[in-house]
């Protein structure tokens, strides 16, 4: 284990809001949280006890062999007879726990192996699970960077305590006590007492050290963190980047917050270099004190050389694991930190839960009603103010109106991405917060306004909507999306992958994609936000059709920009400041000459539109 140099750790703020404090939940209390993961390992944790300790015997055997050998070979009466028997045997038994050392450190590992590995993938998965079951607005708020560092930590967390713990602190533990027994025992108390003042200063030498040290820590895992968060959101944002010739800006930027974790990094270094000072000024101090009781104890005839030497063994042994206890300590306190704030991910409390005992949507109805309903992301800005309408089964509903009317607002809420303030959204009769969120996302397909992709391939994001599809189902709903010819002229045809959020796709291609994927769902209710925002007009009256079918027997919600694909809707609702100003068919809206009559005539003239 190294002694300069640092892992770094979690840092103090959870990602998207502030951090818990940390002295909220103390070091017990982390791993009491960590305990039931490891209990589902009980026998492996008792067999791997069992060999740590075997491996300890073997190792404190060692000095006392070593011992009985320098006494044997002293110069005595008979000595030849001792050399030809005695030595060989001593020699052979030293092999032997040498050699018993080495295995049971490698059994009690490959033991423990699968329970390490088994509770941080545990771990690793809930908090994954859990993410995913968060609300939007988390997500929306989070620092991406920061939470990854953050679950990455902590799952290294989870090895490096079980390691330090079971591997380092218990095996020390055994092997003091061992060795202190043998000592108290065959010499004078003084060896125990010189052995157990210098462990006391050196433990509280260490601990109040890096317990000092903390803050310089938390300093620079912080400004990791932040700089890492940086480096990963300009890299997202790559062709913001580049339209606004900002390379130089966000390289100076990264810089800047690279150079004030160097500088807090440095200054970590000099307080590491101070403690490792420390600790090697008190073990020089009683190495000293302990070779000088025994050296007098062989000049007074009180002790062998064999005995010399066994006390400097013990001391070199004992003296190797505590020479890095600063960092040990130092890494079990910053695991059970790290585990902590994946225990306070876990922890956060969903925004939008099923009601307890909720039931699948039953499926039947797919007809939905939005009634008085009311929403607000911040209380003092609101959204939707009572809003009501209904889609029957079957029908098409669009709605129209200028950009923060509030229209994408719908589809967040009919899938449940938010839960409404005030009235309440029914499918089939059915409160959605009354069932499952699972089986109303199931019932629902969305092709969005904004289409983000896997970085994997067209047939992967495609067979999306619904894995385990076939490819000829895949190209059948790239072939209704009408991609499949575009697809099919690549060198890799469906095997092409489509980069880091879809950007190696135009922005006509991804929105295909979407459409396909949602195709391929065949969900009984089907929302169209902004579905063909991204097409030019060709692709965009080529597509119409292939719309009109898919919705063809669905409930469908179509929020529109270009009023020409709204013109066949069952209804058509005008959505402005959150409120529904018009509603009526086509036909029917511009007959009054109202808001949409003028929308419809900016639009056929080519004028700006106003949405």
């Amino acid at each position: 284990m190294r002694r300069s140099g640092e892992a770094l750790s979690s840092s103090p703020h959870a990602p998207g809001g502030p951090a818990p404090d940390r002295a909220d939940r103390s070091d017990w209390a982390t791993l009491r949280r960590l305990f039931p993961y490891l209990w589902q390992y009980k026998w492996r944790v008792m067999a791997a006890l069992a060999f740590m300790v075997g491996a300890k015997v073997a190792n404190v055997g060692v000095p006392v062999l070593l011992k009985n050998l320098i006494d044997t070979m002293t110069p005595k009466p008979d000595m030849a007879q001792a050399l030809l028997i005695v030595p060989i045997g001593l020699l052979l038994a030293y092999g032997l726990l040498r050699f018993s050392t080495a295995l049971f450190g490698e059994l009690r590992e490959l033991i423990f192996a699968k329970a390490t590995e088994g509770t941080a993938r545990q771990i690793a998965l809930e908090v994954f699970g859990h993410l995913h079951s968060l609300s939007l607005r988390f997500h929306l708020e989070r620092q991406t960077g920061g939470m990854t560092r953050d679950i990455e930590r902590g799952t290294r967390g989870v090895h490096s305590l079980i390691s330090m713990s079971l591997y380092s602190i218990v095996p020390t533990i055994i092997e003091l006590a061992l060795v202190l027994t043998i000592l108290g025992v065959k010499f004078d108390a003084l060896f125990v007492w010189i052995t157990g003042a210098a462990l006391v200063l050196y433990i509280t030498f260490t601990v109040t050290v890096t317990e000092w040290r903390t803050q310089f820590r938390k300093t620079m895992n912080e400004l990791d963190s932040m700089a890492q968060s940086r480096a990963v959101d300009s890299l997202l944002n790559y062709e913001t980047v580049k339209y606004f010739n900002n390379e130089e800006f966000e390289a100076k930027r990264y810089d800047a917050s690279l150079d004030r974790y160097r500088k807090a990094a440095i200054k970590s270094q000099r307080t590491l270099s101070m403690l490792n000072t420390g600790q090697q000024l008190l073990i020089a101090i009683s190495l000293v004190l302990m070779l000088w009781r025994a050296t007098s104890g062989v000049v007074d005839g009180r002790m062998t050389l064999g005995d010399l030497v066994m006390v400097n063994a013990f001391m070199i042994q004992l003296y190797i694991p505590l020479n890095f206890l600063g960092v040990i300590y130092r890494e079990i306190k910053q695991s059970l930190t790290d585990l902590d704030k994946m225990f306070v991910l876990m922890e956060k409390e969903r925004e939008v839960r099923d009601a307890p005992g909720a039931q699948p949507l039953a499926g039947v109805d797919s007809s939905i009603r939005f009634e008085d309903v009311s929403f607000a992301y911040e209380p003092d800005r609101p959204i939707l103010k009572h809003v009501s309408f209904e889609i029957p089964a079957g029908k098409t509903v669009a709605v129209v109106g200028p950009s923060g009317s509030g229209k994408s607002t719908l589809a967040r809420l009919l899938y449940r991405f938010y839960d409404v303030q005030q009235g309440r959204i029914t499918i089939g009769g059915e409160d959605i917060r009354a069932v499952q969120q699972s089986s109303v996302r199931r019932a629902i397909g969305i092709v969005p306004q904004d289409t983000v992709l896997f970085n994997d391939t067209v047939e992967y994001n495609i067979a999306y909507g619904r894995p385990g599809a076939t490819r000829e189902e895949v190209e059948g709903a790239a072939r209704a999306a009408r991609i499949h010819d575009f697809i099919s002229a690549t060198p890799k045809g469906y095997e092409t992958t489509v980069g880091e959020r879809g950007l190696k796709l135009s922005g006509g291609e991804k929105q295909r994609v979407a459409i396909a994927r949602t195709l391929l769902k065949n969900p009984p209710i089907v929302i169209f936000d902004e579905a063909t925002s991204a097409l030019d007009s060709a692709n965009e009256r080529a597509i119409q059709s292939e719309l009109r079918s898919a919705a063809q027997g669905k409930t469908t919600l179509v929020i529109a920009h270009r009023l020409s694909t709204v013109v066949e809707a069952h209804e058509i609702l005008v959505l402005e400041s959150g409120v529904i100003v018009e509603r009526g068919t086509h036909a029917e809206l511009l007959a009054r000459q109202g808001r949409y009559a003028q929308m419809w005539a900016l639009q056929k003239s080519e004028a700006v539109p106003l949405l």
